[in-house]
């Protein structure tokens, strides 16, 4: 119908509509529904309008400083470090062609404990401990134990020693309290330290020095890591991204090289779960709110 219409005003007949639908016995508005002339569509212009290749090589070249980056990361460095507006979609997709991500190992089926939602709301009103072995070449393995807050995932306080006694963990607390508080004993009431029930954590040592400096401290259940989820997370990640990118000679060249790295984490490193902000500027947009509270 629309053909034999288009056709006949194409010749310019002046043919009724009335005839036209009679002949073919059909209804008047089959004449009118003619196609809709629409505007040829134009190319959607991206605010990421940056050359492929130029693109790929900017991620190739992070890839290199950080080999355990993955998509989100490089992402967030291409986006807030070094101020390029690109879709993380693009980034995955360049990364996936070009064989620059990791393939995730299934999950088994792995009993888990239901673990109650517990969310520390502002900074110093919990922190979170444990303890890592770092290999240091001469030295032979050293314990590692991190602090760190559970609101801004910061370093407050670490420490690396070839004892893995009490002592080293008393000695992580106690940089932990100068660095944030200046001394010891300036812990605000009502600050958590969480842990395992390691027998460092539970020895009568480590008691006496948490319950002298004013903390209270906070058993995970047995056999349940994930309620300790924000330090062990930690722990992988000092370990994928510094420790295990070196081959320490001894005990004080691992010393400054994870020390270096703790800086860059808390002032440098993006952290997705803080919406792609470095802990210190977690921390800084908190104290206000802290205040308040």
């Amino acid at each position: 119908m629309n053909a034999v219409v288009g056709a006949m005003r194409a010749e310019g007949k002046a043919v009724a509509v009335t005839k036209v639908c009679a002949w073919l016995g059909v209804p008047r508005s089959t004449a009118y529904a003619l196609p809709k002339q629409r505007s040829p569509r134009r190319p959607r212009q991206r605010p990421d309008a940056m050359p492929e290749g130029f693109l790929a090589g900017l991620i190739y070249a992070l890839i290199q400083v950080y080999p355990t980056f993955g998509v989100r990361m490089v992402w967030s460095q291409l986006r807030f470090t070094l101020g390029i507006a690109v879709n993380r979609k693009r980034v995955a997709r360049i990364m996936r062609r070009e064989g620059w991500t990791v393939h995730k190992r299934r999950k088994g089926g792995r009993p888990r404990v239901a673990v109650k939602t517990s969310i520390a709301e502002y900074p110093d009103r919990r922190w979170a401990t444990d303890i890592a072995l770092v290999h240091c070449g001469a030295d032979g393995w050293c314990a590692f134990v991190p602090v760190i807050d559970c609101c801004t995932r910061e370093v407050v306080g670490w420490e690396l020693s070839d004892s893995w006694r009490a002592r080293t963990a008393e000695r992580a607390l106690e940089s932990a309290l100068i660095r944030r508080f200046g001394y010891t004993r300036g812990a605000p009431p009502g600050l958590v330290l969480r842990h395992d029930n390691g027998l460092v954590f539970g020895s009568r040592g480590y008691i006496a020095t948490a319950k002298d400096y004013g903390l209270s401290q906070e058993y995970i259940t047995p056999y349940t890591p994930q309620e300790n989820g924000l330090c062990e997370r930690f722990i992988r990640t000092v370990k994928e991204e510094c420790v295990w990118q070196h081959r320490f000679e001894n005990l004080k060249e691992a010393r400054r090289v994870i020390a270096r790295w703790i800086a860059w984490y808390n002032h440098e490193r993006p952290h997705s779960a803080l919406k792609y902000r470095t802990p210190a500027q977690r921390r800084a947009s908190m104290l206000p709110v802290a205040a308040a509270a």
